[in-house]
């Protein structure tokens, strides 16, 4: 099904202790003199907090960028919709928190499946993103004193999150959105929104352009540059049924990898579990209620299978608050790996409430008793409000019900320490890559990543590569150039001439419920083989049945969905292949046949302590696997125990 290639290896990071790496790249890295860096191009697709950081931040250095959204603006990307808050190690509630303490929370969280260098710098950034956004005007909350006020995240006993309410990633979005605008002002932005890149242009070896088309009139054209940074989110979506709003799609990835940029850990997909229980097939999407919640709720289910009481009619000794039990150390605030997990079982034994049995109760009456109802307005408000108008249900009245759903993906564009794909300049930041969280993203981290990327890792790097030129000119009617401009021209051509029955969202729907059956929460080798059989007949029967109407010229939902889903298709096949192949459970990635006497995941670090990192040979071709194996001078891997 795959072969082995040659292993990888991360040639960007510097020697060094873990604490000196980032600084003595830094000063290592070549410059550009503010002269030269006018002359200089670069193309970033996508919006949210680390394409928009990237993109206000390179061009305040000089740069001359060229910024492109699907979206009708660029504050409308998904970043928008983080709701709890963004970690830091600054350490203002005093209870014991460190750059050293951050870094190891988040390996361990990641069940050490990630690269020390990279989280050590993500940590050490960290308490500068914070400085950064205060001074862009970012409404952080703040306590009686002033000082910005912060709360707790699962996978960590410290209160290091930083948050605006229910809003921030809006509200640092919005600080992201306002540092570009100045630069669009300023003339160093071309700003190009309702535009959708769908093929990466490599000349000579180097990623030097985009085809994109205008979602309005339809029109394909090439952006050429002299680098291009990808900041398109992950591939959540590929479920169909996700947290990700309903245009999130792993397009501008994928084609980048049909193009030579290696693809790692597929796999790893975060399932949330603090997410609005699917109520049918009438829907579209999911919704999220923040992790913060679980800072003041308590998650419960009934003692015994198969209570059909009100949740207030349950007494208290008659509720299993299963987290707390099972769980003393860190209680409801484990990562969220692992509280998904136990939701799935005691829904599995018969325990769950709600529709189908599919929910669990998240419950606010302790902290309403203790805080009282402003206190817990002024920190929960927006998301209450959202909650009760989606379900008709009064949170101050009655326990939430929750369940866990697809939210966040690990897995990523393989890119070395300096943030580059194997693909010369082609630079991959954000969710895009899969460079920092391992197998399971703690809570509060995305934020952090994004605009740790975004303001300070990649102005560097990409300095650094934008330096070592020379970028002659590439000419538009370059054989290379003309090639991916057809082949995208033809991709649609060949969509609208399909004309047959079936709906572009039937298609969807039905590789979602095969992933999230077989590639999901828990996965067996008979499930994932079951998968990898019908994949291939779903996407044949997608190219012999799919029916997109309308043409290519002007707006077209249909055919931009059919595209996206063309891709989902081909990207799933190598996420399931991906988790047949490691044969452990890890982080977001639980087999079935790789656990302890207790439940728990367990790992095989001699045979899978490494990055997977997949080539692409062709469709429906063996990939070859790359392995870059990962090394733990700093924290030693053990059996993670939030007990």
């Amino acid at each position: 099904m795959f072969t082995v290639g040659a292993p990888l290896v991360d040639g960007a990071v510097p020697e060094g202790p873990v604490t000196e790496r980032w600084e003595r790249r830094r000063f290592s890295a070549r410059l550009v003199n503010p002269a030269n860096r006018r002359a200089r191009s670069v193309i970033v697709v996508g919006t949210g907090l680390a394409g928009g950081s990237a993109a206000a931040t390179l061009a305040e250095l000089g740069y001359q960028v060229t910024s492109l959204c699907y979206q009708d603006s660029p504050r409308r990307a998904h970043s928008i919709a983080a709701q709890g808050g963004i970690n830091a190690a600054k350490n203002y509630a005093g209870d014991g928190d460190s750059v050293w303490r951050l870094f190891y929370d988040t390996v361990k969280g990641g069940d050490f499946r990630s690269r020390e260098s990279n989280v050590y710098r993500l940590a050490e950034l960290s308490t500068r993103i914070i400085d950064h956004c205060v001074a862009q005007g970012v409404p952080f909350a703040r306590e009686y004193g002033g000082l910005l006020d912060t709360r707790s995240f699962g996978g960590a006993q410290v209160s290091r999150t930083f948050y605006a309410r229910g809003q921030t990633g809006q509200q640092l979005l919005l600080g992201a959105y306002q540092a570009m605008a100045r630069q669009i002002d300023a003339g160093r932005i071309t700003m190009l929104p309702r535009t959708e890149m769908l093929d990466l242009v490599v000349v000579e070896g180097k990623a030097r352009g985009v085809v994109v088309r205008d979602l309005v009139s339809g029109e394909v054209s090439v952006l050429l540059a002299d680098a291009v940074v990808l900041a398109t989110g992950g591939y959540g979506n590929a479920f169909f049924l996700s947290t990700n709003a309903k245009g999130c799609n792993a397009t501008a990835l994928w084609r980048a990898h049909r193009r030579g940029a290696l693809l790692a850990n597929p796999c790893y997909t975060q399932i949330h579990p603090t997410c609005i229980p699917v109520s049918g097939e009438h829907q579209a999407k999911l919704t999220l209620m923040s992790e913060s919640l679980r800072n003041d709720g308590r998650v419960w289910v009934p003692r015994e299978a198969g209570d059909p009481r009100e949740p207030g009619n349950i007494p208290e000794e008659e509720r299993d608050y299963y987290l707390e039990r099972a769980y003393p150390a860190f209680g409801n605030l484990v990562p969220r790996d692992i509280a998904s997990r136990a939701a799935k079982n005691v829904c599995d034994a018969g325990r769950g409430v709600g529709p189908g049995g599919l929910g669990v109760y998240l419950d606010f009456a302790d902290a309403l008793r203790r805080l009282g109802k402003p206190a817990v307005e002024a920190k929960y408000g927006n998301l209450f409000e959202m909650y009760e108008r989606i379900t008709g249900e009064d949170p101050y009245q009655r326990p939430m019900r929750i369940f866990p759903a697809v939210h966040y993906t690990m897995g990523g564009l393989w890119v070395d320490y300096d943030l580059q794909s194997t693909i010369p300049g082609l630079f991959v930041i954000g969710e895009a890559n899969f460079s920092d969280h391992g197998a399971n993203r703690l809570g509060a981290s995305a934020l952090m990543q994004g605009l740790a990327d975004g303001y300070f890792v990649l102005p560097t790097t990409l300095g650094d590569y934008l330096a070592r030129g020379p970028f002659p000119e590439v000419e538009r009617d370059h054989p290379d150039v003309v090639a991916t401009a057809s082949a995208v021209e033809r991709r649609l051509t060949a969509l609208l001439d399909v004309k047959g029955t079936r709906s572009v969202d039937s298609f969807h729907r039905e590789l979602g419920h095969l992933l999230w059956d077989h590639c999901g929460m828990e996965r067996t080798e008979s499930g994932l083989r079951k998968a990898l059989e019908h994949i291939p007949q779903l996407r044949a029967e997608f190219w012999r049945s799919v029916m997109v109407p309308g043409t290519a010229e002007g707006l077209n939902p249909s055919l931009e969905k059919a595209g996206r889903v063309a891709d989902f298709l081909e990207l799933a096949e190598l996420m399931c292949l991906d988790a047949l192949h490691r044969e452990e459970s890890c982080g977001g990635h639980f087999r079935a046949e790789s656990q302890t006497g207790e439940g728990e995941a367990l790992r095989d670090d001699d045979r899978f302590g490494y990055v997977a990192a997949w080539e692409f040979t062709g469709t429906g071709e063996p990939p070859v696997l790359h392995k870059e194996t990962l090394a733990f001078d700093n924290v030693r891997p053990s059996q993670r125990n939030y007990k």
